[in-house]
């Protein structure tokens, strides 16, 4: 059977693509760009892949750090406590003005009773002077002391009417100062030079029965030891007196002494500060002058001072002496002395106070009112016996209402003598 073959077409069309011979190398041509393409793809895929991966470079690696701090303010410190005050203090802030500048003063019973001269016995006068005139203390000599009855008696009344008690004092050393041995009777102890070779020891004992004889009549303090060296063969007014005529020697006795005095119940007072050893005169007729130098001083009539001081003497008397080298005044009137020399660099820091304001190297010269004022100015703490007692008061009242004295300086003195007074249980323990 015959198959009829179609007719082959020799016209031209208007689609290329239409034309077989133009299709299939195309065709071709574009699966070969394809295969191509896929190789390409996965090698740059596998070289990618084997590569570590880099930073990016667009947000770079930071050190961390740590949080911001804000500055936070201050914080408020706390208030520092107020210290407590201590019993001198608190008595202190209940004392009235013309109570503390009285608390300066130590006079004797005749100065408290005006046209008495020998009191013996303490009875309503004596009441109403101490109301009037509120003083720390009280210094009696032989022409008040007649007997142990008597003066036990006396002591014990006066006391009685104080409203502050009071120092009860006298000027016991022995030998030719004694107020109770040839008086009362109390054991007679003779001239500390004459124990000077018996060591301190013998020092200690014979302070030690000096003071259970006084406290046994009444007595609190005593002004002594001497702590002046008998250095100058003409000078009578020291002379026995002295522990010593040697200073190291004295130093050694008068420490000695200052624990004796301790151990029999009493307060004590080295004396006559800076030193009255060395001198000719005598303070109870005129001024006296110490020519020493400050070096030479410190060296030699300091040592005493300085010994007692360290055994922790209650007090330090102030020689009416002028010490030319350091100052024109009296001693007692010079901060230099008293101050920078006393408390500053032999490191006192008990009570100071005067010998008698009735001698006349300070009568001489000075009023009672001036001789008050300069005395607490220049760093002292207690007037022993002016020459009028209420001339004094009044000065140093206006002086610290003027502000002469500021109260301050006042008060600092006042809590010496309170503190003492508490320390050797004049005022009894609270």
């Amino acid at each position: 059977m015959l198959t009829e073959v179609p007719a082959v077409y020799t016209g031209k069309r208007n689609d290329p693509f239409c034309r077989p011979g133009w299709l299939l190398p195309a065709i071709a041509a574009l699966a070969v760009l394809l295969l191509a393409a896929g190789i390409f793809a996965a090698l740059t895929l596998k070289q990618s892949s084997a590569q570590p991966p880099q930073p990016s470079q667009a947000a770079p690696s930071q050190i961390p750090q740590p949080p911001s701090q804000t500055p936070s303010a201050e914080p408020t410190p706390e208030p520092m406590p107020t210290p407590t005050p201590g019993p001198a203090e608190r008595l202190l802030a209940e004392m009235t003005l013309h109570e503390k500048v009285c608390q300066l003063f130590v006079v004797q019973p005749a100065d408290l009773v005006p046209g008495v001269t020998a009191v013996t016995a303490a009875g309503d006068a004596t009441r109403q002077a101490l109301e009037r005139y509120p003083v720390a203390g009280l210094l009696y000599d032989a022409s008040n002391l007649v007997s142990l009855p008597q003066t036990h008696t006396m002591l014990a009344n006066s006391q009685s009417y104080s409203k502050i008690p009071l120092i009860l004092t006298c000027d016991e050393e022995g030998g030719r100062v004694n107020r109770l041995m040839h008086t009362v009777g109390t054991t007679y102890i003779g001239p500390m030079l004459d124990f000077k070779d018996q060591g301190a020891e013998k020092a200690m004992e014979n302070a030690r029965t000096i003071a259970t004889d006084m406290r046994f009549c009444g007595f609190n303090m005593d002004l002594a030891p001497v702590a002046d060296v008998w250095s100058n063969p003409d000078n009578t007014v020291i002379g026995d007196r002295a522990y010593s005529d040697d200073f190291e020697q004295a130093a050694q006795l008068v420490s000695a002494a200052v624990s004796g005095f301790h151990e029999g119940g009493v307060a004590c007072t080295l004396k006559h500060f800076p030193g009255h050893g060395d001198t000719s005169a005598d303070s109870h007729y005129g001024s006296v002058y110490v020519y020493k130098t400050l070096d030479e001083l410190r060296q030699a009539e300091f040592l005493p001072f300085q010994a007692g001081i360290d055994a922790g003497a209650d007090a330090v008397m102030m020689g009416h002496l002028i010490v030319s080298d350091i100052d024109g005044q009296p001693a007692l009137l010079s901060h230099k002395i008293v101050t920078e020399l006393l408390r500053e660099e032999l490191g006192f820091d008990g009570v100071v106070i005067t010998d008698s304001l009735k001698m006349q190297a300070m009568t001489d010269h000075y009023g009672s009112g001036d001789i008050a004022v300069g005395a607490i100015q220049a760093g002292v703490d207690l007037l022993l016996c002016p020459q009028n007692l209420d001339e004094a008061v009044t000065a140093l009242t206006q002086a610290v209402e003027n502000g002469a004295i500021t109260q301050e300086r006042l008060d600092e003195s006042v809590l010496r003598v309170l503190r003492l007074k508490m320390e050797r249980g004049i005022i009894p323990a609270e």
